[in-house]
């Protein structure tokens, strides 16, 4: 026995086996209930109970398919959300502003992070309204990714970081944003001061590896030619040297400390300048937090950024840095049971991250305006 039934989606007309609870249309592969779409007919005779069952049964149907539309809305991979054409096909000349955003969730894994492809989405907002970039010339790495080439795996990093840089010109201005898992590991070239190299962890790290932040310098910042601008903003844990740069800015005294590798290898562009803001320093964890006006999980360092940089023209590397540790500060003091703001429900008690500034050449932070 087969039923008729008309797909809700698409609206063509195909028959289903009645024993299954739901089928699969085979004209545009949505999931239907397995019931056919009456329409309420008028009986003979004047039946008057026929007719309030047929329009029952009709009603009903209708029901049905709305739930089923709910159900599929609330499950559906937003995919519609990621640009129709890859970056990557481009042919010719790359644009001048360019840019590799990678969130990374783990959802498979009990380590699993929430807010980070909220991460990129809200910097993809950020680049194209404030800063001008252009969505085509951008690549959005998550594991909601259609394409398999921007799923954030360690190879599909590594060979979009290389996407980046390529044939990069004067007055090129490249941004690279991570939001994911950052760890640590034993330094045995003798080039951290601290004795560990940093890195990032690709969806697939257990099986692939980190990256190392050795491997990004030499990817994305040794490249770099004259009048080409890098900025990376890294919402990570042990995030603070990630790029390897020479030169890290201390807030609190207002100098630049030395961050050449003890072994005396130089850590340089090739003529162009680098700058890095991680969410903490090597030796730190990054938290998230919920903002609560939207009700979306965020990473602390992306939404600080965020909110400081729309709310400020023209504002410096030096205000920037103030006043992000400023709003991290004030929740601090308010505490998460007593403050208000989104800060207030960071989901611990303290918050022991401090956002740090690094670049490949020192320069007055106060008097050098940020601009991606």
């Amino acid at each position: 026995m087969e039923n008729r039934l008309v797909c809700h989606r698409c609206r063509q007309k195909f028959s289903a086996s009645t024993t299954a609870e739901r089928v699969i249309c085979p004209h545009c592969l949505a999931e239907n209930p397995n019931r056919p779409l009456r329409k309420p007919s008028t009986p003979s005779g004047g039946d008057q109970g026929s007719v309030v069952l047929s329009l029952i049964g009709y009603l009903l149907d209708k029901i049905l398919f709305c739930n089923t539309l709910r159900q599929q809305s609330a499950s559906a991979t937003p995919t519609d959300r990621y640009p129709r054409t890859c970056a990557l096909d481009k042919i010719g000349d790359l644009a001048d502003k360019r840019a590799v955003l990678c969130g990374v969730s783990y959802k498979k894994w009990k380590y699993k992070l929430k807010g980070t492809i909220n991460d990129v989405f809200n910097m993809k907002d950020l680049l194209i309204e404030k800063y001008k970039y252009k969505e085509e010339n951008m690549l959005l790495l998550t594991e909601e990714q259609p394409d398999a080439r921007l799923i954030p795996t360690k190879a599909n990093i590594e060979n979009c970081l290389k996407w980046l840089v390529k044939d990069s010109k004067s007055g090129d201005s490249l941004v690279f944003y991570y939001s994911g898992h950052g760890l640590r590991q034993p330094d045995f070239e003798n080039d951290e001061i601290d004795g560990f190299d940093e890195t990032i962890c690709p969806v697939d790290f257990l099986k692939e590896g980190m990256i190392l932040d050795n491997d990004i310098y030499a990817t994305i910042v040794k490249p770099l030619t004259a009048g080409v601008t890098l900025h990376a903003i890294v919402d990570a844990c042990h995030s603070g040297t990630i790029l390897d740069l020479e030169n890290v800015y201390d807030r609190e005294k207002k100098i630049w400390i030395d961050n050449r590798p003890p072994s005396g290898v130089r850590k340089q562009t090739s003529g162009g300048k680098a700058y890095c803001i991680s969410a903490c320093g090597d030796d730190q964890v990054a938290a998230d937090t919920t903002a609560f006006s939207s009700n979306q999980m965020s990473g602390a360092l992306t939404f600080i950024l965020i909110e400081v940089v729309k709310g400020k023209e023209d504002i410096t590397y030096g205000q920037l840095l103030d006043e992000m540790q400023g709003k991290i500060d004030n929740a601090n003091q308010q505490g998460c049971a007593g403050g208000s703001g989104f800060l207030s429900r960071f989901c611990g008690p303290n918050l022991t991250q401090k956002p740090l500034l690094s670049a490949s050449e020192k320069f007055e932070v106060y008097q050098t305006k940020f601009n991606l």
